[in-house]
């Protein structure tokens, strides 16, 4: 058994938010990370293409020698982990592990709610797949969940435009077609990797009472307490600090833009997959 990095995957720049909560609150761990910028955005694909899109990039972690992979991005956490887990591991590779970041926050997410009633900001993709509300059921049967998709964010986050006011515009219309169908909210979940990055802008839109939830925090306790539950995935995973970036597309808009989600210099390589 070789000891290697933990792999952590986004279709683009998101999961470097959730990899940035994982290195603080995990920071002896080694770290891989892998955007699929060439084929991102996953939010608008269909159900078949991100599955097979994340289980190239799942086989290339384990290529690297990686025995656990974190998919951080909710939409392929949303329509594709399940399948990966239930028919592509025991096959390929029994003795691995792939973990998502719509578990984790489902299981917690109930406790923030006064009112026990959720509203859920996230891609189409997400939002399409009912996971959200399915797993929330599960933990909190008692909890209203209310959904609204924010195609436009993801886009003008990443193009430089979070700060303008077309952001503005588009923030305050999703909030607020969420408020409109749940008006007992008290609680907003950020479901999407990006969003924490226009949290101030999506707080200043709702009213002062309720509260924002980003993932990465919650992702980032989840793992620890996983590595304590399972040490023979832990001790299988090496030590000594480090952080490696891939792109599918190119290193230096990668870069670029990885500064921004990761709030520290990101030095990347090109990839082909």
């Amino acid at each position: 058994m070789k000891q290697a990095p933990i792999g952590v995957f986004d279709s683009g720049y998101g999961g470097l938010t959730i990899l940035k909560e994982l290195v603080n609150r995990l920071p002896q761990y080694d770290y891989i990370y892998l955007g699929d910028n060439a084929r991102a955005p996953y939010g608008t694909r269909s159900f078949d293409t991100v599955y097979h899109y994340t289980l190239d990039c799942v086989k290339w972690f384990f290529e690297q020698g990686c025995h656990l992979v974190i998919l951080a991005c909710n939409t392929a956490s949303a329509k594709a982990l399940r399948t990966i887990q239930q028919n592509d591991l025991p096959k390929i590779a029994p003795d691995k592990r792939v973990l998502g970041v719509i578990r984790p926050t489902t299981e917690t997410i109930g406790r923030f709610s006064e009112t026990k009633s959720v509203g859920i900001l996230a891609t189409s993709g997400t939002v399409a797949s009912q996971s959200y509300p399915i797993e929330i059921s599960k933990f909190f049967p008692d909890v209203k969940v209310y959904q609204e998709a924010c195609p436009l964010l993801v886009p003008l986050i990443e193009n430089n435009e979070a700060d303008n006011s077309g952001a503005d515009y588009f923030v305050k219309k999703y909030t607020g077609n969420l408020l409109k169908k749940g008006s007992d909210i008290d609680v907003v979940l950020l479901g999407c990797t990006h969003y924490p990055l226009i949290k101030k802008l999506i707080q200043d839109s709702l009213p002062s009472g309720i509260k924002i939830i980003s993932q990465g925090e919650i992702v980032a306790e989840s793992l620890a307490d996983y590595l304590a539950r399972h040490p023979e995935i832990e001790e299988k995973c090496s030590k000594t600090g480090s952080r490696q970036f891939f792109t599918t597309d190119s290193a230096v808009d990668f870069d670029n833009h990885g500064t921004q989600f990761f709030g520290e210099p990101v030095q990347s390589r090109h990839v082909d997959i």
